[in-house]
């Protein structure tokens, strides 16, 4: 009986220790990865922190009315580091005021916001590409 006690607590406090694991990796649920959209934009701020990078970047229409747009990064800055995109790197290609053309699976709430997928710079060049697991 005290064995039982001693390894079902620990095993049930583990249990529950995973459960805001799942829910924050569920991307599915808040983006939607199968239609995503492209969008062409300029940078307004990056944040390079844990657990996931943050971008925010300004989408100008037609009619000239201005979307501002956050996008959250997938990889860990350690991943990101760890396939040469660290902190110093990022920044710089991600600055504010640089123009990006930009894939993401949009919020399926139908807000300006969404996972980000590929991100190119003006120049065409890619600066992350999610799906292929290359940063």
């Amino acid at each position: 009986m005290k064995k039982i006690f001693r390894v079902v607590p620990p095993a049930v406090g583990l249990l529950l220790l995973s459960v805001p694991m799942f829910a924050h990796h569920g991307t599915n649920i808040s983006y939607d990865q199968k239609n995503p959209v492209t969008l062409k934009g300029v940078m307004t701020d990056f944040n390079y922190k844990n657990p996931h990078p943050q971008l925010f970047f300004d989408v100008t229409d037609a009619s000239g009315q201005v979307t501002h747009w956050a996008g959250e990064v997938a990889p860990t800055p350690f991943t990101l580091s760890q396939n040469g995109w660290g902190k110093a790197r990022s920044l710089e290609a991600l600055k504010a005021g640089t123009k990006i053309t930009i894939t993401l699976g949009p919020s399926r709430a139908g807000t300006p916001i969404g996972v980000v997928m590929k991100i190119f710079n003006e120049k065409g060049e890619e600066i992350l590409d999610q799906r292929a697991g290359e940063q």
